[in-house]
C-alpha cells in the first residue's frame, strides 16, 4: 500500500469515527464514562493480578470498593450540597443586587469626580444590565442542565449502566489491547506502538494526576471557606475544585463567587472577604508549587491555552461527552503533531534537499524516539 493510500485510509477512518460519534452522542455518555473508568482502574487490576488474584476477582473487588466509596460520598455530601445549592440559587439574585448597590455606592463619588453625572449614570445602567444578563445566563444554564432533553435518562444511565459496562471492559481490557495490537500494520508496528505508548503516558498521567489535584483543591477550598464561615462555602469550594480540571477557570470562578458572597455577608467588615481571598491565594500556591508538579507535571505535553480550546471546542460539538473526550483527544493530537514535526524536521523538505543533513537529523529523531 502506498503512502498516499495509507494516509487516505487513516483519514477516512478518523472521519467515520467522528461521524459516528456525532450521530450517537446522545447515547455515548455511559460508554465513554465506563471506558474512562476502566482505563483508570486497569493498573490497579494488573497490580492485584501480580499479587495472585485472577482478573475476574480483581475486577469485582475494585468495582465494589469504588462503588462503595462513591455511594458513601453521595450519602454524606449530597444532602449538604443539595441544601446549599438550593440556598445559593434562591439568594443569588438578592446578593447580586446588594453587591451591585455596594459597588455603586462606593464607586459613584469617584466616577462623578472624574467623569461627571453622565458617566455615573451610564456606569449604573451598564452594571445593572451586566448583573441582569449574568443572572439570566445562570438561570438558563441551570435550566438547560436539568431539562436538556434526556437529563433524567442520562443520569440514570450514567449511574446504572456505567458500572456494568466498566465491569465487562475491565475484565477484558488486556485481551482487547492485545487484539488491537495484532491489527497494527506490520511495516509500521514499532512506530505506532511508540506513539501509542507516548499517548498512554500523557493521558494516564494527566487524568489520574489532575483528578487527584481537583479532589485536593476542592477539599481545601471547601474546608477553608467553611471554617471562615462563608455562606455555601462547601458548595463553592467543591465547584471550584471540580472546575480546576480547566486551567484557571476553577480558581477564578470560585474566587469571584466566594469573595462576592463574603462581601455581601460580612459588609462592612473587610476582614473575612480578605480571608476568603487568602484561602484562594493559598490554594493557588499549593496547586502551582506542590500539587501540579508532584501529581501532574508535564505529563500531557499540551499548553493550557490549547487545553482550554479543546475543552470548549469538543464541549460545543459533543456536549458533556465532548468534555470527557477533550483531554484525551488533546493529548493524542499533541503527540501526533509532535511526531509530524519531528518527521518534517528530519525530512528533505526542511533541509532543502541536503541528503547528509537530512540523514543526520533522521538519525537523531530515531535516537530520541
Amino acid at each position: 500500500m502506498t503512502l498516499q493510500r495509507q494516509i487516505g485510509f487513516w483519514v477516512g477512518s478518523l472521519l467515520v469515527f467522528v461521524l459516528v460519534l456525532v450521530m450517537l452522542r446522545d447515547v455515548m455518555l455511559p460508554f465513554i464514562a465506563a471506558l474512562a473508568l476502566a482505563y483508570l482502574l486497569d493498573p490497579l487490576a494488573d497490580r492485584l493480578e501480580r499479587m495472585g488474584m485472577n482478573r475476574l476477582a480483581a475486577t469485582i473487588v475494585i468495582l465494589v470498593v469504588f462503588l462503595l466509596i462513591f455511594v458513601l460520598g453521595l450519602v454524606l455530601l449530597a444532602p449538604l450540597l443539595g441544601q446549599q445549592l438550593a440556598g445559593l440559587v434562591a439568594r443569588l439574585p438578592g446578593d447580586a443586587a446588594k453587591l451591585q448597590a455596594l459597588v455603586l455606592e462606593k464607586g459613584a463619588p469617584w466616577l462623578e469626580r472624574f467623569g461627571g453625572a453622565d458617566l455615573t449614570k451610564e456606569a449604573q445602567n451598564s452594571l445593572g444590565n451586566l448583573v441582569g444578563d449574568g443572572m439570566k445566563w445562570v438561570g438558563g444554564l441551570l435550566q438547560s442542565l436539568w431539562s436538556g432533553g434526556t437529563a433524567i435518562v442520562g443520569v440514570f444511565s450514567l449511574l446504572v449502566l456505567t458500572p456494568v459496562i466498566a465491569f465487562y471492559l475491565l475484565v477484558d481490557w488486556d485481551r482487547m489491547v492485545a487484539t488491537v495490537d495484532s491489527w497494527l500494520p506490520l511495516d509500521h508496528r514499532d512506530t505506532i506502538r511508540s506513539l501509542l505508548h507516548e499517548m498512554d503516558m500523557a493521558i494516564a498521567g494527566f487524568l489520574r494526576g489532575q483528578a487527584l489535584v481537583c479532589v485536593l483543591l476542592g477539599g481545601f477550598y471547601a474546608i477553608g471557606l467553611s471554617v471562615i464561615g462563608v455562606n455555601f462555602g462547601a458548595l463553592i469550594g467543591i465547584i471550584s475544585g471540580f472546575l480546576s480540571f480547566i486551567p484557571y477557570v476553577g480558581s477564578l470562578t470560585g474566587l469571584v463567587l466566594s469573595v462576592g458572597v463574603a462581601t455581601v455577608q460580612f459588609w462592612p467588615d473587610w476582614t473575612w472577604p480578605l480571608a476568603t481571598l487568602g484561602v484562594f491565594l493559598a490554594g493557588q500556591f499549593l496547586e502551582g508549587n506542590i500539587f501540579q508538579p508532584k501529581f501532574v507535571g508535564d505529563s500531557i505535553g499540551v499548553h493550557p491555552v490549547w487545553l482550554m480550546f479543546a475543552l470548549l471546542a469538543f464541549g460545543s460539538l459533543f456536549g458533556f461527552v465532548g468534555l470527557l473526550l477533550a483531554v484525551p483527544l488533546a493529548a493524542v493530537i499533541g503527540v501526533l503533531c509532535r511526531f509530524a514535526l519531528r518527521q518534517y524536521l528530519a525530512s528533505n523538505l526542511y533541509h532543502g534537499g541536503d541528503a547528509t543533513r537530512a540523514a543526520a537529523a533522521k538519525a537523531r529523531v530515531d535516537a530520541d524516539a
